[in-house]
């Protein structure tokens, strides 16, 4: 088999083959079912809000092309081949010539690669996170799903392991999850992993057509069984716009009486429709939700009971000859009142005790759950470890309580959501605000550490680091409890629609306090700590602006045996150190590599990765365009339009160096995080003082390294003189 350039061409389409735009029509769309349009597509139905032609579709997000391939009629969106469409649960299946592949090539002694995607954007569509999975075929082979902000694959390996049929968790093949909401994504193989000389391969498939064989990581026996097209799940919504707004709107595309509007569950307005309990049907036309006949669906209802099943509409009632009436699901006879009234009395008072006897011993099963929990998670050596040490503030709090302080976990209380799990707002007794986070996962090895690792991150103590105040081991995955930051993220702050102005002097601050964190982690805390995940989203900014770290307790409850790490690959785009992503090992190096990109985003107020195709390589990283204009000496032309003008020149090219040294390739070479807060302080402390911004030369004395005064026009003296003059006035607050 050759994969070559017919293929190439073929998978560009795929970026293009859904991708009609889904813009609505200015005027009313008809909801009704259109007369005189085809129904079927060769074996495929075509059920409406879909229509083969613009004109029987509900919009043209849905238009479908009926195309003649080797003499078999066969749906088409675009160039993706449609294979079914189901309404009520708001899904289609297509064929997608989305597989990548990387082949070693006898002839030139080297690997090809070819990295497809799929783009959803402007479509009413996305990838189902429910019914698809990343799969990665092949030996020795990191592979990984791209969709910002994800980055998630896995890797799989054929030395020392026995492969099996059917079995898919890391020897020849390995799985992953998609990600919610996914609208467009890439697949990529790690250049630098140790490849054999095989073809590997990496799909986003669904899960329920995909069985391991163990002949697919030889040759291009995967690619040869699915012909390099494979099976993908999409969800869709009718219309982008929430219930609340289209119900009020002569377009509303609900038009069936008995049906409901659902709202979409991804971080997008949408809609679609379904039928209401008891019915079922086509939501989308007049009259398309017909009653369902239970009694002729299921010929068992009222049977057992003696009675005879009467539909009705939207549900059902059984009914019993004369002398009886239905009751506890049999028909039962009329009695004399009294035995009637002991009877039903003495049946109470047996429901109430069976009643009792069933919740006690639900509620010892579920307490029971609760310790085994607690213990599994290492809550009795936390507790021992807690009684041991005075004065501790760590709290251990039971899911009640946070079920209280969250009113129970309402999506009114999110704050935020990430690879790791979901933050919500809560308030405890006494008014006290916190941010309860729910961890999404745990492994086993997570799960026999994370006691003793709650009280190392516990003691943590730093006033620009998230105060991590508790935690409850009484459920399946843990959660924990830190203090509650009021004013959002930098992220936020920085790429944020809020008109606001940011002087440099506020940014140094935050760069500051934020390395002072992170030095703190590195070398002052009882156990190091590395963060493993440093980008401005995990730092959050109180009333005054001041930095406060979160998340720092990512690498901990993340994997720590390097033959993890090297499984599952998480992080987000732009902030990722290169040099993991080669060694798959996470140094403090790389939280300054992370860190860099932090400061870049202070400097020009612009995003870590541009994923937009129309602009040019070097141009999609930040770093990467960061590094070209220092390169080319245009610094100025990408720094934020806010601090451009600003006097303080030298201070912002000193940032600039610091953080070219922190984007060093090579973690070695990088600064450590207690340089680069004394830098940062230094920097801070200039720009605080009032008489500093006007002389180059006093620049030179406060700023520079003692090597930079050779070429200096002014004497060792005389700038021991200036800096003496500027402690002094800093003193004397002048």
């Amino acid at each position: 088999m050759k994969l070559g350039c017919s293929r190439f061409l073929l998978s560009c389409h795929v970026l293009l083959c859904l991708s009609a735009i889904w813009v609505p029509a200015t005027a009313d769309v008809p909801v009704a079912h259109l007369t005189g349009c085809q129904a079927k597509c060769g074996e495929v139905d075509i059920p409406f809000p879909f229509g083969i032609g613009e004109q029987c579709a509900l919009h043209r997000g849905f238009n479908i092309n009926c195309t003649t391939v080797n003499g078999i009629l066969k749906p088409f969106a675009g160039y993706v081949e449609v294979t079914k469409i189901s309404v009520p649960d708001g899904k289609a299946w297509i064929n997608a010539t989305t597989m990548s592949w990387r082949c070693y090539d006898v002839a030139t002694d080297t690997m090809s690669y070819q990295n497809e995607g799929l783009d959803l954007r402007n479509t009413p569509f996305w990838v189902s996170e429910v019914d698809n999975k990343i799969i990665v075929i092949g030996c020795n082979t990191l592979a990984y799903m791209r969709s910002f902000p994800y980055v998630i694959g896995c890797s799989s390996i054929c030395e020392d392991v026995t492969l099996e049929n059917d079995k898919c968790s890391g020897a020849g093949c390995c799985q992953a999850d998609v990600p919610k909401g996914v609208r467009y994504y890439n697949g990529y193989f790690n250049t630098n992993y140790n490849a054999t000389k095989r073809c590997s391969f990496m799909a986003v498939m669904e899960k329920a057509a995909f069985k391991f064989n163990t002949s697919y990581t030889e040759s291009t026996v995967f690619w040869d069984t699915y012909n390099g097209t494979v099976p993908l799940v999409l969800d869709w919504l009718a219309w982008p716009s929430t219930c609340d707004v289209a119900q009020n709107m002569s377009s509303y595309a609900c038009a069936s009486t008995h049906s409901e509007c659902v709202n979409s569950t991804i971080d997008e307005p949408g809609y679609r429709c379904t039928c209401a309990v008891g019915y079922k049907g086509n939501p989308y036309v007049q009259n398309g939700c017909q009653d369902i006949d239970e009694c002729l669906e299921d010929a068992t209802l009222c049977v057992s009971g003696s009675g005879t099943c009467t539909n009705t509409a939207g549900n059902y009632t059984c009914s019993c000859p004369r002398g009886k009436d239905w009751a506890n699901g049999s028909c039962q006879s009329h009695f004399p009142v009294i035995p009637v009234v002991g009877t039903t009395v003495g049946l109470v008072v047996l429901v109430i005790v069976l009643a009792c006897a069933c919740m006690i011993q639900e509620r010892r099963k579920l307490q029971k759950m609760k310790r085994d929990y607690f213990r599994q998670h290492g809550g009795l050596i936390l507790f021992e470890e807690m009684r041991s040490k005075q004065g501790i503030t760590f709290k251990i709090f039971t899911e009640e309580e946070l079920q209280q302080a969250t009113n129970r976990f309402s999506e009114q209380q999110v704050l935020g959501q990430g690879g790791y799990g979901t933050v919500y707002k809560g308030v405890l007794e006494g008014n006290v605000e916190v941010a309860v986070k729910r961890c999404k996962t745990v492994d086993e090895q997570q799960k026999k550490e994370f006691g003793k690792e709650m009280l190392i991150l516990s003691e943590v103590n730093h006033k620009n680091i998230v105060k991590l105040l508790g935690c409850c081991l009484e459920v399946e995955v843990p959660m924990l409890v830190y203090e509650f930051v009021p004013n959002g993220t930098l992220f936020q702050l920085i790429h944020g629609n809020h008109g606001l102005r940011i002087s440099l002097a506020t940014r140094l601050g935050i760069a500051h306090e934020s390395a002072d964190a992170l030095a703190y982690l590195h070398s002052s805390a009882s156990t190091p700590i590395l963060h493993g995940d440093v980008k401005s989203s995990n730092i959050l900014l109180d009333r005054d602006h001041k930095a406060k770290v979160a998340d720092f307790g990512a690498s901990i409850l993340a994997p720590t045996d390097k033959s993890q790490f090297i499984t599952l690959v998480h992080g987000t785009c732009g902030y990722l150190d290169p040099e993991y992503m080669q060694t798959n090992l996470l140094t403090d190096k790389s939280d300054v590599y992370s860190f860099g990109v932090v400061l870049l985003e202070l400097l020009t107020g612009k995003l870590p990765f541009n994923f937009s195709q129309d602009v040019a390589a070097r141009e999609k990283s930040l770093s990467m365009m960061f590094m070209y204009a220092m390169k080319v000496n245009k610094l100025e032309e990408i720094l934020d339009d806010d601090i451009k003008n600003e006097e303080s020149t030298e201070i912002i090219e000193e940032a600039a160096e610091l953080a070219m040294r922190c984007l060093e390739m090579c973690g070695d070479n990088r600064p450590s995080m207690k340089e680069v807060a004394e830098k940062l302080d230094s920097l801070r402390k200039v720009m605080q003082h009032p008489w500093v911004q006007r002389n180059p030369e006093e620049m030179e004395c406060l700023l520079g390294e003692p090597s930079s005064m050779v070429s200096s026009t002014i004497t060792s003296a005389e700038c021991f003189s200036i800096e003496k003059k500027a402690v002094n006035g800093l003193q004397s607050g002048r």
